[in-house]
């Protein structure tokens, strides 16, 4: 006899990171969600957006839903978060990109008013916040991944309408030993080949958030 898998919904509790305008304090006049990589947490992670923070603008950074312990450089224990696996990926889509809408209406209503958004992804998270911007309630005013690529089974043409104005941002360090160069000028060729318009931001470096890049696009 087959075994039979089955699904249900379930309540959880979930948690986030901010960083920046504390709500009330001053006026909002942006919300960057920043998604953390394979095996970080959010409360880590944020602080690499520190050189990011200016008056008027809330960076909020959501912690993934799957916790795990992952061996450190000295051997130690530690927790981390992933936003997906493999198995049963559809539904771990659909569950996070409905978990940052809720993050997101949780956010954004505490703000009150209406804010330039921004989406942010490193790594992992990458391929999240494009999904997301793609597939979820909210809109991105600029979408920005670091050290990652567009996942390649992303439907492009529903991310196109959702970007507003601007283009998409590719911040992809030169030593970067998840993604060569060979990909990064593959990704560049595709993506100009369908007419997405890319901003590509190069930056001496590995698998990182690079702080001066940070800098120059946060104004």
């Amino acid at each position: 006899m087959t075994a039979q898998t089955h699904h249900i919904s379930v309540r959880r509790t979930a948690r986030y990171a901010t960083l920046g305008v504390p709500l009330g304090d001053e006026p909002v006049e942006q919300v960057w969600f920043v998604l953390h990589g394979y095996s970080q947490l959010a409360r880590h992670f944020i602080r690499w957006f520190e050189p990011a923070v200016r008056p008027g603008r809330l960076i909020v950074a959501p912690e993934a839903l799957s916790r795990a312990y992952f061996e450190g450089s000295d051997r130690s224990r530690r927790v981390g978060a992933s936003w997906m696996t493999k198995e049963d990926r559809e539904a771990e889509i659909e569950d996070y990109v409905r978990y940052l809408d809720d993050v997101a209406d949780v956010v954004l209503a505490g703000v009150g008013h209406t804010v330039r958004v921004e989406m942010h992804g490193f790594s992992q998270g990458g391929a999240a916040a494009a999904r997301w911007a793609t597939y979820g309630r909210r809109t991105a005013d600029r979408l920005v991944l670091w050290g990652s690529t567009l996942p390649p089974d992303l439907e492009v043409e529903r991310l196109r309408p959702r970007l507003g104005t601007g283009p998409l941002v590719l911040a992809i360090g030169d030593r970067d030993h998840y993604i060569s160069q060979d990909q990064v000028r593959a990704e560049l060729a595709r993506l100009n080949a369908i007419d997405l318009p890319v901003q590509f931001l190069a930056f001496g470096g590995g698998h990182t958030v690079d702080r001066n890049v940070l800098s120059q696009i946060g104004g």
